[in-house]
């Protein structure tokens, strides 16, 4: 079983077109399957309310299948966020009588440059992406001969008789049927019971599967959203990261110390604030250092997306690559 999983940038519902519901949160999964071949599409619920859940829908997806009926501030945000995400791999589908002349100059410069432009049609939508994920059959025992991997959870709950089931994307590697797993940032450890996809038992998880998890060892009260199940020693945790940013180019003014951001990676968005700012020759790419009030969770060369509150409401500033 292969699977791809796609972000649905687009009007709420729009995705019940594409697959059948499954868990609703601020995000929502919808499950499309065809023989061996299995898309997974994700919608940001809660956005443009939160900018939290367009990030997590973004940070999950493989590819992206962005819906624009019009120009505006939105469209730009989540032109920003994608380009930030570096989600190079997608769709536009284009309403309301607008042409890929028109949105070509908005584009022009980012990862969205090369997005191609699909019909608003469901079917061949469907069509299209099922056939992408059954090629990577192909490339799953290369996959599969992976011996480490990370899995950060998107949703954990009890199950009775079960126990203690967590949602999530592989990140990387492989997870296999009873490995033993740290659960960063805790010193906590858990044992795979069971593994399902796509509502089947299976052996594997590989990077790109949405899996559920049944683990023993781990209760679901001690499980956050944006934990990491992780057999991998490279992957870290840190309260303070050091790195060199890089600010999207409508962003008005250089970063001061002290000031509050969020930070985004895998499935974690969280408060910080900026304690040290080295300001070379282009003020858009300082080098800053980052006090978090949590933990975060990452591996070796992660690329953080950085969003700052403003009056209330978050704002895309750019990203940082930890050093």
């Amino acid at each position: 079983m292969s699977n791809i999983t796609v972000a649905v940038l687009a009007p709420n519902g729009y995705a019940d077109t594409l697959g059948k519901k499954g868990t609703t949160s601020d995000i929502t999964f919808y499950n499309l399957k065809k023989g061996p071949a299995t898309v997974t599409f994700i919608e940001p619920t809660r956005y443009p309310e939160k900018l939290s859940s367009l990030f997590y829908a973004i940070s999950l997806a493989d590819r992206v299948l962005l819906v624009v009926s019009e120009v505006n501030a939105t469209f730009g945000e989540m032109v920003l966020m994608l380009q930030c995400a570096g989600k190079a791999n997608g769709s536009l589908v284009l309403k309301n009588y607008l042409s890929p002349d028109q949105i070509a100059p908005l584009i022009k410069g980012t990862v969205l440059e090369h997005y191609d432009v699909v019909e608003d049609e469901p079917i061949g939508i469907r069509e299209k992406l099922l056939d992408a994920a059954a090629k990577l059959s192909a490339h799953q025992k290369t996959k599969e001969g992976a011996s480490i991997g990370s899995m950060p959870i998107d949703h954990h709950f009890n199950v009775k008789g079960v126990g203690s089931v967590v949602l999530g994307c592989v990140a990387h590697g492989v997870i296999k049927k009873h490995d033993s797993l740290k659960v960063l940032p805790t010193t906590k450890t858990a044992q795979v019971r069971s593994i399902q996809k796509h509502d089947e038992d299976a052996e594997i998880a590989v990077i790109g599967d949405r899996a559920g998890l049944a683990l023993k060892g781990i209760e679901a009260e001690d499980l956050d959203r944006g934990y990491v199940l992780t057999n991998d020693p490279a992957v870290k945790t840190a309260s303070t990261i050091t790195g060199q940013a890089q600010l999207v180019k409508y962003w008005p003014a250089p970063i001061k110390e002290d000031m509050v951001v969020y930070v985004g990676h895998w499935m974690q968005f969280l408060p910080a604030r900026v304690t040290r700012v080295v300001a070379g020759s282009d003020w858009r790419m300082p080098e800053l250092t980052i006090t978090l009030d949590k933990d975060l969770v990452f591996p070796p060369g992660a690329k953080v997306v950085l969003n700052y509150l403003e009056g209330g409401k978050l704002r895309v500033v750019g990203t940082l690559a930890i050093a």
